[in-house]
């Protein structure tokens, strides 16, 4: 596929996919202890190809304690891909019994949870890695959630087989000690949190900091886990499981002997989906077994937090366009300055996401930079809002008013016209000039169009503009945003089953204040 093609798909990928995230959010659910009841067992995945692949994961065998954040349609099934994501408090004695409920064949399996010191076992038997459950039995793990963080767990049991099959999750740690410098009303944090009550949106946060330190607040959260399929090992493992059916435990042959190598993935998943799927509701009815979606949002300004697994074999390079993410830590470990006071991560143009490792960053998009107003402002519109005033703060930004429409605005480029020669009224000037709308195959209402919110064409033109949004295509939920493309740097890891768009692929869209981001959907 050359170059040219895949840009023209990208495009068209982009558009659909704002389409299809009218409606659909992220954040980071999971399930709330400190105690859970977890089985290992089979079930289907759906693909967007219309596959199903034969899977194994993790699932509650009890019901949990407790859901958060809040959501419609809620549920830990008895198998999920990712596993339940498991949301505990630093300090907290954390409880994990697993039942083994995969086929026998499979024989014994376990959980992994690395940078946690386990206490002794009660139950189970000696592994090579951990202590394991044989089919039908139990094993419990106990340890102490010793600092905060994102990290991963998975099997311990034949980890080419087991983790490939989708016996993977995540387990979030929220810091007991939530510095003052992130829920103050004066703090940068307070303000935009004030921002989203103004506007009717409800916090989705697990915490107000990622971590015990004054500079890991954030504004919003999401958990991302990258993974890969080959469907031979799971239809391999299918059949056999299917064939010893019945068999007895420990017997001769009754025994999976599955070829994991050579490895050939034709799946490419985030949190279990591939795009599209991955941009539908979280708890959609139609993907039983795969509860989490990934499609963020943000408005200017926000503190966005991600949380990203590798939880597969392959090393991901993943590009959030809009801008680089700053490192906050890798596997639970805030990266300071010698002294504490600074962050000392770097900003990663393409984040790469090992086998087994997990890193918590920082994403943030203003606007600064783009010399143009993008908010729409026009001092000769007849709508009032038009006429906001924009007082920068020490750092250039409009932050004295968190309940104003262009609340973080980056003042200097305030009523500055994008339009060099304008159709309607904007002032001439301007750094570019437009193409006529009627040429715009999906409307100027997405990624690159170049103002925010669903009156800020009125705004900028006036009454009698062709950029009126009535006159090109519009989304469905009347959401006007910037919509970058968020996607492995692997271009195979961008189709699925070699189809392209599809696999590593989803979307961050970049709102404004007046779209209510509601993550319950």
């Amino acid at each position: 596929m050359n170059r040219m093609n895949i840009t023209t798909l990208v495009s068209l990928a982009l558009a659909l996919a704002v389409l299809f995230s009218a409606t659909a959010y992220a954040a980071a659910p999971g399930i709330t202890g400190p105690t859970f009841n977890l089985t290992a067992q089979p079930a289907y995945l759906n693909q967007p190809d219309g596959n199903i692949v034969y899977s194994w994961g993790y699932g509650c065998s009890i019901a949990p304690t407790g859901f958060v954040p809040a959501m419609p349609n809620q549920n830990c099934p008895s198998m999920q891909v990712p596993g339940p994501t498991l949301i505990v408090t630093e300090g907290q004695k954390v409880t994990v019994k697993l039942t083994n409920n995969l086929p026998t064949a499979a024989g014994n399996t376990s959980i992994l949870f690395p940078g946690f010191q386990l206490q002794p076992f009660t139950d189970g038997v000696a592994g090579l890695l951990t202590q394991e459950a044989a089919p039908g039995a139990t094993v419990t793990y106990t340890f102490t959630a010793s600092s905060p963080g994102t990290r991963a767990y998975y099997s311990g049991t034949q980890g080419d087989l087991q983790v490939e099959m989708g016996l993977y999750g995540a387990i979030i740690v929220l810091p007991a000690n939530i510095p003052a410098a992130c829920v103050g009303s004066a703090t940068l944090a307070g303000k935009n949190l004030q921002a989203e009550k103004h506007w009717g949106e409800t916090d989705f946060r697990l915490a107000a900091a990622a971590y015990d330190h004054p500079r890991t607040c954030y504004d919003r959260e999401y958990l991302f886990q990258f993974s890969e399929m080959d469907p031979n090992i799971h239809h391999a493992a299918e059949a056999q499981a299917l064939a010893k059916a019945g068999c007895t435990a420990g017997a001769a042959g009754c025994s999976m002997e599955i070829a994991t190598e050579p490895y050939h993935p034709a799946y490419f998943l985030i949190n279990g989906r591939s795009m599209p799927d991955d941009m539908d509701a979280n708890y959609g009815a139609e993907y039983p077994h795969q509860p989490y979606n990934g499609n963020p949002h943000m408005h200017p300004g926000e503190q966005v937090l991600l949380r990203v697994i590798g939880q597969g074999r392959w090393q991901h390079p993943f590009h959030e366009h809009g801008n680089h993410v700053r490192i906050l830590a890798r596997d639970g470990n805030l990266i300071l300055t010698p002294d504490g006071s600074a962050l000392a991560g770097p900003p990663l143009f393409t984040t790469t996401t090992t086998p087994g490792q997990a890193f918590d960053g920082i994403f943030y998009y203003t606007g600064r930079g783009l010399n143009w107003d993008m908010y729409g402002h026009n001092p000769s519109s007849k709508d009032p809002l038009a006429l906001l005033p924009c007082t920068p703060d020490a750092d250039g930004y409009n932050t004295g008013n968190p309940t104003a429409l262009n609340y973080f605005e980056w003042c200097q480029d305030h009523n500055k016209p994008l339009q060099v020669a304008p159709f309607a009224d904007v002032a001439s000037g301007g750094p570019a000039t437009l193409p006529d709308p009627s040429i715009f195959t999906y409307g100027a209402w997405y990624s690159g169009g170049p103002y925010l919110g669903p009156n800020a064409t009125t705004r900028a033109t006036g009454p009698n503009s062709v950029f009126q949004p009535s006159n090109v295509q519009a989304n469905p939920a009347n959401e006007r945003g910037y919509a970058f493309m968020w996607h492995s740097h692997n271009e195979r890891e961008i189709t699925t089953n070699n189809v392209f768009p599809g696999g590593m692929f989803m979307m961050m869209l970049v709102d404004s204040r007046e779209f209510v981001i509601d993550e319950s959907k």
